[in-house]
């Protein structure tokens, strides 16, 4: 009788050997097409935003749509950001950083402190301790959070939880991704850390200065309200990638952690119509274990190692047009993905029944 698949169990192959069979264009770079994925995004940023305001001397309807669509694309920009921080942007680095604060200072996120603190996300993916996005939380500490970092953690609430999580962390985590002398960043890093900050307050600067210009309201209906919106795509997806799967997903921590076993434990998502828009960030689980293959490249190189992966490879649910289904999803594994044992080195999500 064949043994049921362990889906914590060591993967049969290597990172060399899924490198081996992707092809090898899908780790080039281009410049000028990632250039045109920015500048297509902030395009349609402008002409929604023109359009929106034409609109509004004629009827109030638009808005709901505007800001749905507008959200999600302030989320794309954040994408392309990331890809940036990943430097699979641009080989020029100089390009990347400067995008990448273009990207994310616009959506209200530091750069240079996201990007130091994804990095380890990255280098600790899967790891119950380590990880620094969405990563578990111990019994222990769980028993001891108030009723406010439940909420923020185990509600819908969660999905607007990211501005926080920028200037406290996760619970069990200290520091701010806006300090240079956080407990996040190294000595050497406190320089960049601070440059971005300061985009980041010339940003929310310039945006009072409008306000006062334009008045509240008008900043409010073009950019808050979409920069809401843009908050729960990033919360709700980044949650998604590694949470609330059919089956539980293994964290790990000590002797039985590894790179592989790690990004082996991310979830890729379908998004119907909104993978193009999207960058395709829902092909997640490559993304992970090659994070320098660039966007575009992602679907390709994600059909070249599937077959490798078998059972280890969790296979995205088929959104449509649209990926409703997965609001139930994200709101049942909030409901029921409370925390992990204390002790122990393959792990798995439990359930508050009191909760």
């Amino acid at each position: 009788m064949e043994k049921p698949f362990d889906p914590s169990a060591a993967p049969p192959f290597t990172l060399r050997e899924l490198r081996d069979a992707i092809p090898l264009h899908c780790f080039v770079k281009s410049t000028p097409l990632a250039l045109s994925y920015f500048f297509r995004d902030v395009v349609l940023i402008e002409v929604l935003m023109f359009f929106a305001a034409a609109l509004d001397r004629h009827t109030l309807l638009h808005w709901p749509f505007y800001w749905l669509l507008q959200g999600t694309i302030f989320w794309s920009l954040f994408v392309l950001g990331h890809d940036c921080g990943h430097g699979s942007f641009s080989e020029n680095k100089c390009v990347n950083h400067l995008v990448g604060h273009m990207a994310h200072t616009f959506v209200l996120v530091p750069y240079h402190g996201w990007r130091i603190s994804h990095r380890n996300h990255h280098q600790n993916h899967g790891h119950a301790d380590k990880d620094e996005s969405w990563h578990p939380v111990p019994e222990k500490l769980y028993r001891e959070m108030d009723s406010k970092e439940k909420i923020f953690r185990y509600t819908p609430l969660a999905l607007l939880a990211y501005p926080i999580y920028l200037w406290t962390r996760s619970p069990g985590k200290h520091g701010s991704h806006f300090h240079p002398d956080s407990p996040l960043f190294k000595k050497v890093e406190r320089k960049v850390v601070l440059t971005s900050t300061i985009w980041w307050i010339c940003m929310l600067s310039g945006l009072v200065l409008l306000s006062c210009v334009f008045g509240s309201m008008w900043i409010l209906k073009l950019y808050f309200v979409p920069y809401l919106i843009s908050v729960v795509w990033l919360d709700g997806v980044t949650y998604l990638q590694h949470h609330g799967y059919k089956e539980k997903v293994p964290w790990y921590r000590g002797k039985e952690w590894s790179n592989i076993r790690g990004g082996l434990s991310t979830i890729d998502r379908d998004f119907g119509v909104l993978n193009n828009l999207m960058h395709s960030v829902g092909t997640h689980v490559v993304h992970h274990l090659f994070p320098q293959i660039p966007h575009y490249h992602l679907v390709e190189a994600n059909e070249a190692i599937k077959s490798i992966l078998g059972k280890y490879y969790r296979e995205p649910k088929k959104s449509g047009v649209l990926p409703v289904h997965l609001i139930k999803q994200v709101l049942t594994s909030l409901q029921e993905d409370h925390y992990v044992d204390d002790e122990g080195d393959v792990i798995f999500y439990k359930s508050d029944k009191r909760h």
